[in-house]
């Protein structure tokens, strides 16, 4: 298919793909620039504001694989367009939104959508341009976009939310939305997997189960009381659930997500640094904004160009990783990861309503560099040694622990501070102060996995699990993994 394609018309279906990723990365920076407005016009509570951030990840997360396994079985235009045409109808639905409670329901609609689009997108993409020097061009293109979005979102929501409203962030997405249902629909071609894969339901339920009731936890926990039965009780169905979803899927004959990948160091390590680097960005974006708004008395958009630094970071460093990760392995990019991001959290400590403009711009760019470069190992450790046919599905669990961690991070901001959210001067500052001492655990664990996970003994672990993979395929011969390295 790929090969009877025009190179302008293959150029139109990236960028229609890139726009999909463009409107789901921008939103997440846009809403946490208009969190405070959300909090005075809907007189929103921490964990109100909690849930109009989490229900989108979560969703996203606990649909990820559905939505690219249905896209392969109906068509990955036909879901594309689908995704598409919620999200922006959930978009405008945030936008009309009068309640606290409104919103929440209407970002749940928008992540279904989101759910449908990264995933779907990619994949249309891997379709198109089948060989490996175009698609190669077209992957770094995509993942250049992730940094443009994160630039552009917190500027283009100053903007819109000081000239208009905090709706209007959500109104962007209207144009956008339909220029890529057009565009698919007259230039990407229709394609379907011919393999296709068996659902799952019980192991999706079970795994949604474990995540929702996890983050519900440690959300509604600071305000029910951590001893509180309900409480306990939320902990207690997420762990029953874990428990449940681990003997279900290792007994499924085609599972929702193959716990037996688990068994290499490598992917497990992948998981774990994703849910924890993405869990401190998550916490980073959802205080911060709080922090310049109502601490520092910053406009939105003012506001907006504070984030730059760690923007800029991310769109100069993310690239640069992949390259290291290509020529030295994802040791060099997981070890400074950690330190950069060690280093920022410690000085994110030191923050104080007076902290001098410079020194603000300069651990937000610390902080940024740190979180560029771990993107690319997460990818990386994920895949490595993996049975080529398997590489798909072990991506994809690498995305949803992004999603995940993103939830947990904002999740444990309002456990940590909850209370001192809406506060002003010494009293934010002090008590977000222990958070930054565990996202600093986090990025010390982060380093030391880096250093575990590309160990010869790691990696045997992974030709274990290339094997195992491979005698199911074939029967007798192992498939050939996909090349690990140090």
């Amino acid at each position: 298919m790929g090969q009877e394609l025009t190179a302008r018309r293959k150029t139109i279906i990236l960028a229609t793909c890139c726009l999909s990723l463009l409107i789901v990365s921008m939103d997440v920076t846009i809403l946490n620039v208009a969190l405070p407005d959300i909090r005075r016009d809907l007189g929103a509570s921490v964990s109100g504001l909690q849930w109009v951030i989490d229900v989108y990840t979560l969703t996203v997360a606990s649909l990820l694989l559905l939505s690219g396994a249905t896209a392969d079985r109906f068509g990955r235009r036909r879901v594309f367009q689908i995704g598409l045409t919620v999200f922006a109808v959930g978009s405008l639905l945030c936008s009309l939104s009068t309640s606290v409670d409104m919103l929440v329901g209407s970002r749940f609609l928008q992540a279904i959508g989101g759910s449908m689009l990264n995933p779907v997108a990619m994949s249309i993409i891997t379709q198109v341009f089948t060989g490996k020097q175009e698609r190669a061009k077209a992957v770094g293109v995509w993942g250049a976009v992730v940094g443009i979005s994160m630039a552009l979102g917190p500027i283009v929501g100053g903007v819109l939310i000081d000239t208009l409203r905090w709706q209007s962030v959500f109104w962007i997405n209207l144009p956008i939305c339909a220029a890529a249902i057009v565009l698919s629909a007259i230039f990407v071609p229709e394609s379907k997997s011919s393999t296709v894969r068996r659902l799952d339901p019980v192991g999706q339920v079970l795994g949604i189960v474990f995540m929702a009731t996890i983050v519900s936890g440690l959300i509604e926990g600071p305000e029910m009381g951590w001893s509180d039965p309900r409480t306990l009780a939320l902990f207690a169905v997420g762990v029953a659930g874990l428990v449940g979803f681990i003997a279900w899927e290792l007994r499924h004959h085609s599972p929702f997500i193959d716990v037996r990948f688990f068994r290499s160091v490598p992917f497990s390590t992948a998981t774990v640094v994703g849910i924890m680097a993405f869990a401190a960005y998550g916490a980073f974006l959802f205080l911060m904004s709080s922090y310049l708004q109502n601490v520092r008395d910053f406009s939105a958009i003012r506001a907006g160009l504070m984030y730059l630094p760690i923007a800029v970071a991310t769109l100069l460093f993310s690239p640069l990783s992949g390259r290291l990760v290509g020529r030295y392995g994802t040791r060099p990019s997981l070890v400074t990861s950690g330190v950069l991001l060690a280093a920022g959290s410690v000085l994110l400590t030191l923050l104080t309503p007076t902290t001098p403009l410079w020194q603000v711009l300069g651990t937000f760019f610390l902080f940024g560099c740190g979180f560029g470069l771990v993107n690319a190992p997460i990818t990386t450790s994920a895949v490595s040694g993996m049975p080529r046919e398997r590489a798909g599905a072990a991506s994809a669990v690498a995305s949803t622990s992004r999603q995940l961690g993103v939830s947990l991070g904002v999740a444990i901001s309002g456990s940590v501070a909850g209370s001192a959210i809406a506060a002003t001067g010494l009293t934010f500052t002090d008590a977000i102060a222990p958070l930054w001492w565990i996202t600093a655990g986090f990025a010390v664990a982060i380093l030391a996995l880096g250093i575990v996970s590309t160990t010869p003994w790691a990696h045997r672990t992974t030709d274990r699990i290339a094997f195992l993979f491979g005698d199911e395929a074939t029967g007798s011969q192992p498939a050939a993994p996909v090349p690990a390295r140090v």
